[in-house]
């Protein structure tokens, strides 16, 4: 019997989700599932959720929950963290960016609003992880939570945990892909590998032959790309024009990159050729997020109050795929941001990237890839020292390292001079007290 930790469980949308991944195998459903939140009342409707699963289909599955991280964490074979620190202070980091005339778009994991998302999450998971070392030392981590990266890049250079960091952007933009040239998904293969949130489709194919001719020839159509409806984020414009300047096609959605790099949230006309959204509609977004979020909360309090039968059902997400495999044996493949030990030849060593893995019982082996073509490592370095930066403030607790590392963002550097930046980090840390104690 394998014991699978949550950590963050009152997030409902995504853990229920992930329980449910987890109890569609038969060979999982005898585990038990701890789940943790220091949130009591969220918690309770996530033990509600996943007492109900048992129940309707009378499997021998164990639920707990609790508030004690270390009770969770004692014995644990497997540790998902999906957890969400300072929720409010990301909405107020946004609008000092854009009080000194940066737009960010992306808030979670680059950019001044994504290094400061770092400042808050890189230490209670080395927390997490210093449990870990003690508690259940042979463990696996499975890490969701942004900024992926960064946390990622922490948790190997200052822990001894095995672990790996979890995106879904490869298989969704594959999806997209597909969808741009008109095939089932089920017939498209690919090799991807980069960093995470811009990770590349070096290989495109369909039913064996490259489907980047088609893709092109697709393009010749703007009307494909550009409508509201292209992706699940709307337009995708930056990544079809990334395409077509650097010959191959980025992972994440277009709001998204255009975050990472400095050619299209410039100015206020650039946000609107490239169909991209403010401040102003982030602000928006966040709100009907929220609300969604709210309504999705008392949709599920309601399906269990009403005896409602969930579907056992697997959504498509790494986590219980690599549970799975590393229980059974049986193989899988995924892809992970692990570190980078040789992987990417010609990006840095020791950084973390994101690159196709097999799964079994052995571990999680993450993929040779060798060089990548050199525009893509040049694009990836960008965000590489930045990442670095990052870490070595948040570990060291040293604003200088902190304002470099913003300072050097892409965006930023293309969009302030080095005294605003300076003046925005300063009012970013005042912002951020209950977060940056000790910082010198």
């Amino acid at each position: 019997m394998a014991k699978i930790v949550l950590i963050g469980a009152g997030s409902h949308v995504f853990s229920s989700r992930l329980i449910t991944d987890i109890m569609s195998y038969p060979e999982l459903r005898d585990s038990a599932i701890s789940l943790m939140d220091i949130a009591a009342e969220p918690l309770k409707l996530a033990e509600a959720f996943a007492h109900r699963i048992v129940e309707q289909n009378k499997f021998p599955t164990k639920i707990e929950a609790t508030t004690d991280r270390r009770k969770a964490l004692n014995g644990a074979d497997y540790v998902i963290i999906i957890l969400n620190v300072g929720y409010k202070w990301k909405e107020a980091d946004r609008k000092i960016t854009l009080k000194y005339g940066l737009d960010q778009g992306d808030t979670a994991t680059m950019g001044p609003c994504g290094v400061f998302n770092g400042i808050r999450h890189v230490p209670p998971i080395l927390d997490i992880c210093r449990d870990m070392e003690e508690l259940c030392p042979h463990a696996w981590l499975i890490n969701y939570t942004n900024p992926l990266a960064i946390i990622t890049w922490a948790v190997n250079d200052h822990t001894h945990i095995k672990n790996v960091g979890l995106c879904h952007s490869v298989p969704h933009t594959a999806g997209t892909l597909a969808g741009y040239i008109g095939v089932p998904v089920k017939e498209v293969s690919y090799l991807v590998a980069g960093i995470n949130h811009m990770a590349w489709f070096l290989e495109l194919k369909w039913r064996g032959e490259d489907a980047y001719p088609l893709l092109r020839e697709k393009f010749r159509d703007s009307a494909v790309y550009s409508g509201s409806g292209a992706t699940y984020a709307g337009a995708d414009v930056v990544r079809a024009e990334m395409f077509k300047t650097f010959g191959y096609y980025v992972t994440e959605s277009s709001q998204h990159v255009a975050s990472y790099v400095s050619l299209f949230r410039k100015k206020p006309e650039h946000i609107k050729q490239y169909r991209l959204s403010d401040g102003t509609q982030y602000q928006k977004n966040f709100q009907m997020w929220a609300a969604q979020d709210h309504q999705k909360d008392k949709q599920l309090e309601d399906q269990v109050k009403s005896n409602y039968r969930f579907p056992i059902d697997h959504s498509g997400e790494f986590g219980s795929i690599i549970i799975h495999s590393l229980e059974t044996g049986q193989p899988s493949a995924i892809y992970g941001d692990v570190k980078n030990n040789g992987l990417i030849t010609n990006l840095l060593q020791g950084s973390c990237v994101e690159v196709p893995c097999l799964v079994d019982r052995g571990g999680i082996h993450p993929c040779y890839v060798g060089n990548l073509p050199p525009q893509l490592t040049a694009l990836n370095q960008t965000n590489i020292g930045v990442q670095q930066l990052a870490v070595q403030g948040i570990i060291e607790k040293d604003k200088n390292k902190i304002f470099q590392a913003i300072l050097l963002d892409p965006l930023t550097a293309a969009v302030l001079t080095i005294d605003e930046t300076h003046r925005m980090v300063d009012e970013m840390f005042e912002g951020e007290k209950p977060f940056v104690n000790g910082y010198k």
